[in-house]
């Protein structure tokens, strides 16, 4: 890896404002071909790229995902899924008498989902194209599947939006990450006490109390309701998958 390409990671960030500025036709095509270059588990791609380029579907995603209008005003948006249907259908159509498929292998598709869609977003960035991670395509999954006629074994996972950004967002600062002797433990996992907790979210919370911050935080991310719907629909969805667990 480049010193540049260090840096490039270490400065982007999200961009939830975007300029008129279009993305052509060769840069997504860029965008899409890294994404394809990302590590994959057995080289099997378990994922679906789809390019979402009807303006009707972005304006029902900038309200189904959380009401967020700034999706509808992006220049490239794509949902990334993990997809278990192709090598199920494959499987049958060589004859193979496949299992249904299982939790493991909806983890494993997501994994190989979340590493392409972090390709693309880096590859965008290295041609000055902002982007955002919109986790809630996960939330009113049904909706979702729905909406992009998803098959039984496909998962809407990861979805993002890109487009250039104004010069108020490349301006602004990226949020500082947390220091990385927290983060990284040697050889197993170290659980942290409430000093070193307080230590690790410091620059976060900086001069206000760690209760006050930690408390809003938790309200406004962990215990709201896009969260709590998000945890229904994953596992109203993991139910489906519960039949290939019985190997046989």
């Amino acid at each position: 890896m480049t010193t540049n390409t260090i840096q490039e990671l270490a400065e982007r960030k999200s961009v939830r404002v975007f300029t008129e500025q279009k993305i052509t036709p060769e840069q997504k095509e860029q965008i899409l071909t890294a994404a394809m270059q990302a590590p994959t588990a057995g080289n099997q791609q378990l994922y679906t790229i789809l390019d979402i380029t009807d303006q009707n579907l972005k304006d029902t995603l900038a309200e189904t995902c959380d009401h967020q209008p700034f999706i509808a005003n992006a220049k490239l948006v794509l949902v990334f899924c993990a997809d278990c249907q192709k090598w199920y259908d494959a499987y049958e159509a060589g004859g193979c008498a496949p299992r249904k498929p299982g939790a493991g292998d909806l983890m494993l598709a997501v994994t190989d989902t979340a590493i392409a869609a972090q390709n693309a977003v880096t590859a965008a960035h290295s041609l000055g194209i902002g982007s955002c991670y919109i986790g809630d395509i996960m939330e009113r999954c049904e909706t979702h599947r729905e909406l992009f006629h998803l098959p039984e074994w496909v998962f809407p996972a990861v979805m993002v939006v890109f487009g250039y950004p104004t010069s108020q967002q490349k301006e602004r600062k990226k949020p500082a990450r947390c220091p990385l002797k927290h983060i990284v433990h040697e050889n197993s996992y170290r659980r942290m006490d409430e000093a070193e907790l307080r230590e690790m979210f410091r620059q976060k919370y900086q001069e206000n109390d760690f209760e006050s911050w930690i408390r809003a935080f938790c309200q406004r991310k962990y215990n709201s309701s896009f969260s709590r719907e998000m945890s229904r629909s994953v596992s109203t969805y993991l139910e489906s998958f519960r039949g290939g667990e019985e190997m046989t």
